[in-house]
């Protein structure tokens, strides 16, 4: 079978697509034909070895695939060979098939296409854990949020909506901010790409301002980082929560005054964490996405897809800022 896997420290460009064995499930895993892995973020991270997790090479980078179960290890229960099944995995998903522990699935319920099933669990799951159990969200809240064209930043602007949040979208280009709207944001910020100077930064402050409304964000929800977060903390409301969820624009320091100021809190959102530490939480959160998806008030964006081989590509757009909605990989 093939895999894209990476054998040394390097971007998106190091990756080769290999022929190796087709694993064969052990106690409690099943074998999964993997017809879709989504890509996100920590896969640009990991394979440069910049990520919290370092896996042994030669691996394959991808950690949310969706496929049917090909076979089944001993002592796995509740599953039969033809499901269709979705999983994260952290890591390996870039082959044509993968063993995954029966623990970690979840199936896909009939009708979605397995490239929304692939691109459902890491930046919907990230979002209702961080605006649920860290940004504790209800109705009439106001929430910025940075990023909100890429696939977790979406996942933002319609969770936050299905909450009954007032959702403001802070994006790189006016084309961003159509799509941003389109999924439900009720305004439009649109940030500088370029180095911000002070005066430009105190602009983005009051850009945000306005846009939150006198009395500011009760969530920011920060999937950018860097010279970005600051602006956004300065528009933030009385006792608000400041959700750090990822920084591909580097990582912030932030003048911690202005927590004082407007006694807010600074979370952090480790969705991988949360997920081995409350399992059963966890799963309860995917069964309420899959409610939500069924009844239409979330729809994963799949923007592009790409081959197998085409999966460094992938990688690499998401790496650099470009992509929209989710990009996943296809086997077929």
């Amino acid at each position: 079978m093939k895999a894209l896997r990476t054998h040394a420290i390097g971007g998106p460009e190091t990756l080769t697509l290999d022929e190796i064995d087709t694993p064969t499930p052990g106690k409690g895993e099943v074998l999964v034909d993997v017809k879709a892995c989504a890509i996100n973020y920590p896969d640009t991270l990991m394979i440069r070895d910049l990520y919290q997790f370092k896996p042994e090479r030669p691996y394959a980078p991808g950690g949310e695939i969706a496929g049917v179960i090909e076979a089944i290890g001993e002592g796995v229960e509740g599953w039969n060979v033809g499901d269709k099944v979705l999983a994260g995995i952290g890591n390996g998903g870039l082959v044509e098939k993968v063993c995954v522990p029966a623990a970690r699935m979840f199936p896909v319920p009939d009708g979605v296409p397995y490239e929304k099933a692939a691109s459902l669990m890491m930046t919907y799951g990230t979002t209702i854990h961080g605006l649920k159990d860290r940004g504790h969200i209800k109705a009439g809240d106001t929430m910025l949020v940075l990023g909100a064209a890429g696939g977790v930043g979406l996942s933002a602007v319609e969770l936050g909506k299905a909450f009954g949040a007032r959702v403001i979208a802070a994006v790189s280009s006016a084309e961003k901010g159509e799509i941003a709207r389109k999924a439900g944001a009720d305004d439009v910020v649109i940030y500088p790409k370029g180095e911000m100077d002070k005066a430009a930064s105190k602009d983005l402050a009051n850009a945000f301002k306005a846009a939150c409304g006198p009395d500011g964000a009760n969530i920011v929800y920060d999937i950018v980082g860097g010279q970005y977060s600051e602006p956004a903390l300065r528009a933030i409301a009385w006792e608000g929560r400041f959700l750090v969820v990822g920084f591909p624009a580097g990582i912030a320091k932030m003048p911690l005054n202005l927590t004082l100021l407007k006694s807010c809190d600074i979370c952090g959102v480790f969705w991988g964490a949360f997920t081995a530490r409350e399992p059963e939480k966890f799963r309860a959160q995917v069964d309420e996405l899959f409610a939500m998806l069924k009844d239409g008030r979330i729809d994963p964006l799949v923007s592009e897809t790409f081959p197998l081989e085409r999966g460094g590509e992938a990688i690499a757009k998401l790496e650099n800022r470009q992509a929209v909605g989710k990009l996943v990989v296809t086997m077929e």
